[in-house]
């Protein structure tokens, strides 16, 4: 006889004690191979394949597409063992399988505990069946069946965005998912027909006054309390300096001229940070409250602002001391392709010791960057653009760049950040500089 396992949603890591399933790679009666992907799910953090620990056939599956879960909760049942799924299985398999609550598998003995269902917005919830208000009457027009009783079917963040950005209304969609939740197919499948399908707004006064309502979770959520969190402990200070950086920008051609990987300028200033951080140690460190101490840290981990349809990401590289500028930029695209795909890996996005922002790819000059906590410096970019420059006691055209600093003033004084940023300008106006150092 297969034994029954079920597999719980496992702990992620970094501290993540959530995730929304975002969509199911197997149904119930698939066969699937010890360490098959079951479930992509996406965290604060990043979207994940969940491998399933069990090998044989899938009897249930816990949770729709859209709905978060905690860490613990079931995800699927696996007859281990069996081969193939007796007839109607799949029926029986999601009608009879008991449904454990969220986060208490399946042992009734534990106290009950509400499903976590996001709020359902007027702009994008889901069709059901609910009262009419009496001053607004629900127009007539194709909607999804009503759904059970029971949890109420809530879209994907993701599938949201899609509708969003391609102007596409939900409320006219029938879902094609259980109990009427639209997926993504549905809403591509609006995008390729010939004409959108509009369905008047029901009181659209009181919608617009009301305005859009974003949730602050998920990615953005993480992004908020990370940011509040660095300005309510840290008390940072900014310096910056205009550089020339016209013999930084010939020495990349330079590099780039002959056969092999291209140099990014993006990996000339992270080996320039990072020769930097190397005479400024106290830079590379972080503050411990609990022992009220300063961890200077032994290697330098460099992250980097990476902006994606999903929001402001900061992957990190590795050990980025030890690498050279052609290792760097081989680093930097391949994180930044994971980042943009959605498959970065939570480890992929923390242990930084120091960050490096380019906001000059935005078309602006300086900023003021905000400290990635517990960090204690970021260093900001701006753009590279020619302007109107003293050199050599002549009025010149040069490639001239903003570079800004942000510091924790409790691991130095503005003497060791001065000293930093001009050791980095330096550097950018002439390289050769950065040779003493290697």
């Amino acid at each position: 006889m297969p034994q029954v396992m079920e597999f719980k949603l496992p702990d992620l890591g970094e501290g993540l004690t959530e995730a929304e399933i975002v969509r199911w790679l197997v149904a119930v009666g698939d066969v699937v191979a010890i360490d098959q992907p079951v479930v992509e799910v996406e965290t604060a953090k990043a979207m994940v394949e969940v491998p399933c620990p069990y090998g044989g056939v899938v009897t249930a599956r816990f949770g729709e597409e859209g709905e978060e879960l905690p860490v613990g909760a079931p995800l699927i049942t696996v007859a281990v063992g069996a081969e193939s799924a007796p007839d109607g299985a799949e029926a029986e398999g999601a009608a009879n399988a008991p449904r454990p609550l969220i986060g208490y598998g399946s042992d009734h003995s534990r106290p009950a505990r509400r499903r976590r269902v996001r709020p359902v917005t007027a702009a994008v919830s889901a069709p059901v069946a609910a009262p009419a208000p009496a001053a607004a009457p629900v127009p007539a027009a194709p909607v999804a069946p009503a759904a059970p009783a029971g949890p109420v079917p809530v879209i994907s963040p993701l599938v949201r965005k899609l509708a969003r950005d391609n102007g596409v209304d939900l409320r006219a969609l029938r879902g094609s998912g259980p109990e009427g939740l639209i997926l993504r197919a549905d809403v591509e499948a609006a995008l390729r027909a010939p004409e959108p399908v509009a369905v008047p707004v029901a009181a659209p006064v009181a919608v617009a006054a009301q305005g859009e309502r974003i949730p602050l979770k998920g990615l953005r959520g993480a992004v908020a309390e990370k940011l509040s969190r660095s300005r309510r402990e840290i008390p940072d200070a900014t310096c910056w300096v205009d550089a020339d950086a016209t013999e930084l920008m010939a020495a990349r051609a330079a590099m780039n001229a002959v056969d092999g990987p291209k140099i990014s300028v993006l990996a000339l200033l992270a080996r320039i940070c990072t020769a930097a951080l190397a005479r400024y140690p106290e830079l590379n460190s972080t503050v411990d409250l609990a022992a009220n101490e300063i961890v200077r840290l032994p290697g330098v981990h460099l992250g980097f602002a990476a902006q994606t349809e999903r929001g402001l990401m900061v992957p990190v590289v590795r050990d980025a001391h030890t690498r050279s500028p052609e290792s760097l930029s081989a680093e930097f695209a391949r994180l930044t392709e994971l980042a943009r795909a959605g498959k970065l890996a939570p480890s992929d996005l923390t242990g930084g010791t120091f960050t490096l922002n380019n906001y000059g790819v935005f078309g602006v000059d300086g900023s003021t960057p905000i400290i990635n906590h517990p960090e204690a410096a970021m260093l900001g970019v701006g753009r590279i653009i020619p302007k109107p420059w003293v050199y050599r006691g002549e009025l010149a055209v040069r490639q001239v760049v903003q570079l800004s600093l942000t510091f924790d003033h409790r691991v130095c004084d503005g003497g060791a950040a001065g000293g930093f940023l001009r050791y980095v300008a330096d550097c950018v106006e002439n390289p050769a500089v950065l040779l003493r150092s290697l």
